[in-house]
């Protein structure tokens, strides 16, 4: 009987700690930031009807590219890919906890197929060889 009421408590103090109110936000690992950035981005074209795109940019200083593929090297570091102003292929290298995109949908020109961002993760070394 006593175990009985043991689970019992312990099921009911889960219950109240679940539904509690957060004090604070929970902490977002670094490891974990360049997979909620391309959730978030892969959430966002998701949701795009079929004429319109996502729209990526990033820039620093007077330096702009429309993002179109975005690499995550490791956890920590994103290799950003697209053009530049002048039509020139560029790649950024850069930490992810830095990182500022923005994102805007867009509508497409009729009979054009609208761009997707590539989204792309390092595949885990293998750690037999």
């Amino acid at each position: 009987m006593a175990l009985a009421d043991l689970t019992k408590q312990i099921a009911q103090q889960a219950l109240l700690s679940a539904t509690a109110p957060s004090k604070e936000p929970p902490a977002v690992s670094t490891d974990a930031l360049g997979g909620v950035i391309l959730g978030q981005i892969a959430a966002m074209q998701k949701q795009l009807k079929d004429d319109e795109e996502l729209v990526v940019t990033f820039q620093q200083g007077a330096e702009r590219i429309r993002v179109m593929e975005i690499f995550l090297a490791s956890p920590q570091v994103a290799v950003l890919i697209g053009p530049d102003a002048n039509r020139s292929l560029t790649r950024v290298v850069a930490a992810v906890a830095s990182l500022q995109l923005v994102c805007k949908t867009a509508k497409t020109a009729p009979g054009a197929k609208p761009a997707r961002v590539g989204l792309i993760t390092a595949k885990p070394k293998d750690s037999s060889a």
